[in-house]
């Protein structure tokens, strides 16, 4: 198998939206020129996780307080 294989998108997930979510999200795809709807929504996903995690990961200078 090559390398590629690994990162297969293989598990789905369904998202459900409103009708005021669903118009703004096709304005904004429309406006922006936002061909590929499922990419531009996975990324975006992707980056709030990521930065989350980027976030809470622990630093030399982040201990809890009481800790030296």
């Amino acid at each position: 198998m090559n390398g590629s294989g690994k990162l297969r998108r293989t598990k789905r997930a369904t998202i459900a939206f409103n009708d005021l979510e669903h118009q703004a999200l096709e304005k904004y795809f429309k406006k922006y020129k936002i061909r590929n709807k499922t990419r531009f929504m996975r990324e975006a996903i992707m980056r709030t996780v990521i930065a989350k995690f980027a976030d809470d990961y622990p630093t030399l200078w982040d201990q809890p307080s009481g800790s030296v």
